[in-house]
């Protein structure tokens, strides 16, 4: 923690929400709930709670650039299956006004009950990317075939040892059987939660944010509450663009897990999304056909 940091004053409320737990299912109680709502409407942020292999990275970069934002780590850590928002870092955002710039979240979340009793505690507005499951998992393939041991800190699963000397095909075996359900359970949750909610979840398309990155940027951010002029967009994505690399940005191309991945495997993914219900109207976008 920096100096600045350390020498903030809280308020006792504030104070007292640092160490304060909430009900075991993360519902926060009536006047704690009230209060952390309150701190919340005080300050925009932007939430991307984006699945891996989304163009996660470079979308962020993008809006820190628009909007001269800062980005934060949400989470306690990004190890593990999933991540979870820590409470005290959006304690001394809004209540320490720190940073002074605004909030850019970039977090592998998916929108189980105790996460969005934490987004309504604080009235966010999380964002969400739709993109085909297959190309994600194509990508993230390519990230591991190149670097297999980076990544350990932040997949959403433990990679074996040796993965780097499996052969191609098993290596794709394990992220179908692996990371294939994260997947179909992250938008399983966030559907339902869009659904639910569709003033507080905004949606994107993989396919739009190709096609125009400028107006995907726009919708973020006028969601968001950080609104900002065309040019502004186009200039962010432009800087950015240069950089890609930089900001794991692979292909985006559409339609690499049908040439990455067998009859067999789009199979086993499809099974996966036919657990839940919900994603049937969606389902051309997470499987589209070979």
């Amino acid at each position: 923690m920096t100096g600045d940091a350390l020498s903030i004053v809280f308020d006792k409320d504030a104070a007292s929400a640092v160490f304060t737990l909430p009900l075991s299912d993360g519902r926060f109680e009536n006047e704690f709930a009230e209060y952390l709502r309150g701190l919340g409407r005080t300050r925009p942020s932007v939430i991307l709670a984006f699945p891996p292999k989304a163009a996660g990275t470079f979308f962020r970069s993008a809006v820190i650039v628009a909007i001269n934002g800062q980005l934060l780590r949400t989470a306690h850590a990004h190890g593990g299956r999933d991540s979870a928002f820590y409470l005290p870092t959006f304690i001394l955002y809004y209540a320490g006004k720190t940073p002074a710039a605004t909030m850019v979240s970039h977090i592998h979340m998916q929108a189980l009950p105790a996460n969005r009793h934490f987004i309504e505690a604080f009235d966010l507005k999380p964002v969400i990317m739709i993109r085909s499951i297959p190309d994600m998992l194509a990508s993230y393939c390519d990230m591991l075939e190149a670097d297999p041991a980076t990544p350990d800190n932040w997949l959403n699963m433990q990679l074996p040892r040796g993965f780097a000397d499996m052969d191609s095909a098993t290596r794709t075996d394990f992220l179908i059987d692996m990371a294939g359900p994260w997947y179909a359970s992250y938008f399983a949750t966030w559907f339902d939660y869009a659904a639910s909610t569709p003033e507080r979840v905004c949606v994107l398309h993989y396919r739009d944010f190709v096609a125009d990155s400028p107006a995907a940027l726009e919708k973020v951010l006028i969601h968001s509450g950080v609104p900002r002029s065309r040019a502004e967009f186009r200039l962010a994505i432009e800087n950015v663009w240069s950089e890609r690399t930089q900001f794991r940005y692979n292909k985006g191309v559409e339609g690499r897990g049908r040439q990455r991945f067998t009859p067999e495997q789009h199979a086993r993914l499809g099974r996966m999304l036919d657990y839940y219900p919900g994603l049937a109207p969606h389902r051309g976008a997470l499987l589209p056909p070979g």
